[in-house]
């Protein structure tokens, strides 16, 4: 009978993988939700709590919280980290003042219990602007070289065009197909 349910998974899809996207406010994380599910530009106001939606990448199902990024609202951040496989943490790439403070809120989730096997991807957004800091420069100053525990990949983007999206939910569903993989089910 599970070997029965398994191929029927595989024929009618997969389970749904948690993810959360965080970011602090004015990121980008609502107009990228709304980008991964329309393909199109949605402009939104700022998220107060959450949004969610589901987002289907080749029979790969994610069920995507995109939680509001204002300092008030931070530390709620916690109460929706259960369960979570894949982080998305959105940066503004023109916002160099605050990226210090998104390291610390970056550093604050993952040393979580919740989140100890999440893995963590980065949406250096808004590329399209002038001055805006490259993939690269996100990922030294949010130190991610020193988070050899667990996978992690930086990806450059705008939410606004939707370039680099498409590779970042790529990537995403390597990443649970990757642990699907490693704990023994097929």
């Amino acid at each position: 009978m599970g070997l029965l349910f398994a191929k029927l998974m595989t024929v009618f899809g997969d389970r749904e993988h948690k993810v959360i996207i965080v970011g602090l406010d004015n990121a980008g994380k609502t107009t990228i939700l709304y980008q991964f599910l329309t393909k199109e530009a949605v402009y939104t106001s700022p998220t107060i709590g959450s949004n969610v939606e589901e987002i289907a990448v080749k029979k790969t199902r994610f069920l995507v919280w995109d939680i509001g990024g204002q300092e008030s609202l931070r530390a709620t951040w916690n109460s929706y980290y259960c369960n979570t496989e894949i982080i998305i943490l959105v940066v503004d790439s023109t916002d160099r003042e605050r990226l210090t403070v998104t390291k610390e809120e970056l550093h604050r989730m993952l040393a979580h219990e919740d989140l100890q096997n999440a893995s963590v991807l980065v949406l250096a957004n808004k590329q399209d602007m002038k001055n805006s800091m490259s993939a690269a420069e996100i990922s030294h100053s949010l130190t991610l070289s020193s988070l050899t525990a667990r996978s992690w990949h930086v990806q450059a983007c705008c939410a606004l065009t939707g370039e680099g999206l498409r590779a970042s939910l790529d990537w995403m569903r390597s990443r649970v197909v990757a642990n699907k993989s490693s704990s023994g089910t097929s």
